[in-house]
């Protein structure tokens, strides 16, 4: 018998649309389980040849291996992070799933091992996002009442028996809900952001002490310019002189970017907010790695005014005078997801189209280029909500981790 798993994308103008605090929740990430999706439990070396991986799309970039869904007793995929542990040099996955969090030792592509899972705080949810920070994961949901939890990841090192069901080490509560998480590594404060509507911060952003990851404490937060629903924060090192060493936040706000200076907790101050031509939802953006470019996704603009998949880059040499500087449209109508930024290349999630590497070398020069792809959802690159969630491009073996919505964890890397 078929399963078809739906679940609907949720806007703020949709009656009975809500989040778990009983707020209209973002719009983000609806998806639909495709019977045309190959639910293998694990997957090996599939090398990048004549633009086949398998069954996957590819260009430039190889399978090194996969989990499914099944196999983390799971319905649906959503946000991805890393962990290098300094100590053993070892490599792991922390995959987000509609019911917790799974745990995958990829040190030895060969033998992906499933550790176990941390199940969620509260009930499932189609929403969850972690970051890292000293050794610790930081996971929150949309789930109704999740807060935030924290586990100790070296605990990862010595599983006997796997997979092992975790239990969080701590779990703040200073919120309920929150849509995402976001780290500052170089301050050790935590940002909440995507909560309750009608909360102290009006769903902007919770600031979180966490330089103790055990004992997280609350300290202030910002609601000035509405629901963030995601966020890059940085000690900023970029060419605006007038704010080097300050904390920043710039925050995708549904209709607007905001950028806040947040160096004072107790008193954050609005430098700019900026908006752009043919809005749909501003999504999420990441700094190019001087500082100067903002990369911004819109997660509607392909469904409701029919582009190819649209990147846009805005110059931020000046903080307070934001300006668009270019514009990147892709080679398919999928929808643009999370992206990340390392060295010249932007890691885009492009759901249906699956992970396009952008070649961002010439950006000074308005000049973006494709220079590869590894397809996960080989069904169509259709504007839908499926295929992959996000990303993260940040191991020292340059392996590349991509969960997705409908098959789970894929290990990909670039082809020799």
């Amino acid at each position: 018998m078929k399963k078809t798993l739906l679940l609907f994308l949720c806007l703020p103008f949709l009656v009975g649309c809500s989040n778990s605090d009983d707020s209209p929740a973002a719009a983000d990430d609806s998806m639909m389980m495709d019977d045309d999706i190959v639910d293998n439990p694990q997957t090996g070396f599939l090398p990048c040849t004549g633009g086949m991986a398998g069954i996957y799309p590819c260009n430039g970039y190889d399978l090194l291996g996969q989990i499914s869904l099944a196999s983390f007793s799971a319905s649906a995929g959503n946000d991805i992070w890393g962990w290098t542990d300094t100590t053993t040099g070892k490599e792991y996955a922390l995959v987000g799933l509609d019911n917790g969090t799974a745990f995958v030792d990829i040190t030895d592509t060969e033998e992906l091992i499933y550790l176990g899972k941390l199940p969620s705080a509260t009930v499932s949810s189609s929403w969850r996002d972690i970051k890292v920070y000293q050794d610790h994961a930081f996971i929150v949901s949309e789930a109704g009442g999740h807060g935030m939890q924290v586990f100790d990841l070296t605990k990862l090192r010595n599983v006997a028996n796997t997979p092992e069901t975790f239990e969080a080490d701590a779990r703040y509560s200073g919120f309920g809900s929150a849509h995402n998480i976001v780290i500052n590594e170089a301050s050790g404060y935590a940002y909440a952001v995507g909560t309750a509507r009608n909360d102290l911060y009006r769903g902007g952003v919770h600031f979180i002490n966490v330089q103790d990851p055990k004992n997280p404490t609350a300290a202030g937060g910002y609601g000035a310019n509405g629901y963030s629903h995601d966020a890059q924060v940085v000690t900023y090192n970029g060419p605006d002189a007038d704010y080097t060493g300050q904390e920043i936040f710039i925050g995708a706000n549904e209709n607007q970017v905001a950028i806040v200076d947040i160096t004072d907790k107790d008193n954050p101050m609005q430098i700019s907010t900026f908006q752009y031509a043919n809005i749909g939802y501003t999504h999420q953006g990441w700094f190019s790695e001087d500082q100067r470019y903002f990369i911004l996704g819109d997660e509607l603009d392909e469904i409701q005014l029919g582009f190819d998949s649209r990147t846009l880059v805005f110059d931020l040499s000046d903080l307070d005078n934001p300006s668009l500087h270019t514009t990147y449209l892709g080679e398919t109508a999928a929808i643009d997801h999370n992206g990340y930024v390392r060295g010249d290349a932007f890691y885009l999630a492009n759901y249906t189209a699956g992970v396009r590497i952008l070649d961002i070398s010439g950006i000074e020069g308005q000049s973006i280029v494709e220079e590869g792809f590894f397809d996960t959802y080989p069904s169509n690159n259709t504007s839908a909500f499926e295929g992959v969630w996000s990303v993260y491009p940040y191991f020292e073996s340059e392996k590349i981790i991509v969960n997705d919505i409908n098959s789970g964890l894929f290990v990909i890397k670039k082809s020799n």
